[in-house]
């Protein structure tokens, strides 16, 4: 409940649908990362870029592992790549002939943007500095503008509501953010960062170049100024490098209109093949660093082959094996085996009584996801957005626990007794080497216990 509800109508339309399977739950970021590419090349043609320009703006995309790695992922990253692209694209046909109807669109994406990351509202307020920083400014003498505000605020509504009626627990997330990610980020490490989506990166930043100074394109100048605000206002908030990401397929557009245009016919095709060819042998090298399409162990001697050591970062900091994505997608269907093993061992008195602990969201989504297939229990976490369900009405007489710790339980039991061990070497580091523990005799119920664990986790 800490993001907005897109992701979570997308996930129950996929589960509707299509099901629960692998393929189903990679289905939504594949269409989405594919309608980003696409996108990509109409705005290369918007900006008067050929056949070229829309190539190289579409190949831009497929060969950097940012869009490769989001559109594996079912999270609100690559929809709000999406969503980001979508005003972009409303706001250069603005730019082209100031139709009413550009003006409804651009509100609408940055409506549906506010539906999938509340980052939508830095997209917003770069627009307006960029139109007060440019002539278009008079465009803020008209109603149209405002309409789509307006329409943006009325789509993005629930989000807003859902915020303000659940205590803003997003401020919650954010501190938590800031707190073990975002503050040793520093300006530099922001943009070096960019570094790492490789020559899609520097082609891209010609295009924010061209948008800010060619002739050519100076009726698009606001969109780079757009795109300039949005960086600003990243580096001032300690933002992740990737979080710069929804402004790239425009970036390569413009990029891609570039190469079309500059040289001579000779040192321009050059460029141009030089560029493509670039970017193949890159999405060559790193393919297997945006997709897992090889196993953990093959996945690490690469890895360390090719020196990718900044892909083996972690969220805070530490070096791993894998890169973090995909080592968190390994492991969980144990973890629910292991805690089904431990609930069929109990007592059939306890057995029916038994209620599922998980320490954080991970532990808790794979149990609710698998656990049903092996007869466990909806689990209860004081994790994120798993608190606001809280225990319900069972007491926690007996609770089967994974991921907490013995020191955390023993104030809260008469008895806590190992009954299990996870072991799982290429998962991410907290979730290797965890034990399943059985809780008995509580001294307060989970009832009673529960409204102290909010935002422990």
């Amino acid at each position: 409940m800490d993001f907005p509800p897109a992701i979570a109508l997308i996930a129950e339309s996929v589960r509707a649908t299509v099901g629960e399977s692998l393929f189903a739950i990679r289905l939504a970021p594949a269409l989405a990362g594919t309608a980003i590419l696409v996108l990509a090349a109409c705005i290369a043609r918007e900006l008067g870029g050929g056949r070229w320009a829309q190539g190289l703006a579409a190949l831009g995309v497929l060969a950097s592992p940012l869009f490769l790695r989001s559109a594996n992922l079912f999270q609100p990253v690559v929809l709000d790549q999406l969503t980001w692209t979508l005003a972009l694209y409303a706001l250069i046909r603005l730019c082209r002939d100031e139709s009413p109807r550009w003006w409804i669109a651009l509100g609408a994406a940055v409506g549906l943007g506010l539906l999938t990351k509340f980052s939508a509202a830095f997209l917003g307020a770069a627009l307006l500095l960029a139109i007060l920083a440019t002539p278009r400014r008079a465009w803020l003498r008209t109603r149209w503008p405002w309409l789509a505000a307006l329409l943006a605020l009325a789509i993005g509504s629930p989000s807003l509501v859902g915020q303000i009626r659940l205590g803003f627990p997003v401020l919650s997330q954010m501190a938590d953010l800031r707190a073990t990610q975002l503050e040793r980020v520093t300006p530099l490490e922001f943009l070096a960062g960019q570094l790492l989506w490789g020559p899609a990166t520097l082609i891209g930043l010609a295009g924010l170049a061209a948008l800010l100074t060619r002739r050519d394109l100076r009726p698009f100048r606001v969109v780079g100024w757009t795109c300039l605000c949005v960086m600003a206002i990243l580096l001032a908030l300690h933002g992740k490098s990737y979080y710069a990401g929804p402004l790239y397929p425009t970036l390569l557009a413009a990029g891609g209109v570039w190469l079309e245009r500059v040289g001579s016919p000779r040192t321009g095709a050059a460029l141009r093949w030089g560029a493509a060819a670039a970017l193949l042998l890159f999405m060559a090298v790193l393919l297997p660093l945006g997709v897992p399409i090889l196993a953990p162990e093959r996945m690490a001697r690469y890895a360390r082959a090719i020196g990718a050591t900044a892909a083996l970062r972690t969220n805070t900091g530490e070096m791993d094996r894998l890169p973090q994505d995909y080592a968190d997608m390994l492991g969980w269907e144990a973890q629910a085996r292991a805690v089904a093993s431990v609930v069929r061992a109990l007592p059939p008195a306890d057995r029916g009584r038994a209620v599922l602990v998980a320490a954080n969201y991970g532990e808790a989504g794979a149990l609710d996801l698998f656990g049903p297939r092996y007869g466990l229990p909806q689990v209860v976490s004081p994790a994120g957005s798993f608190w606001f369900f809280g225990p319900g009405t069972r007491p926690g007489d007996v609770v089967v626990t994974i991921g907490v710790s013995r020191e955390d339980l023993r104030p809260l039991f008469a008895s806590v007794e190992e009954a299990g061990e996870v072991r799982s070497p290429w998962s991410v580091a907290e979730e290797r080497d965890l034990t399943i523990l059985v809780a008995r005799g509580p001294r307060r119920t989970l009832q009673e216990v529960w409204p102290s664990l909010a935002g422990k986790n």
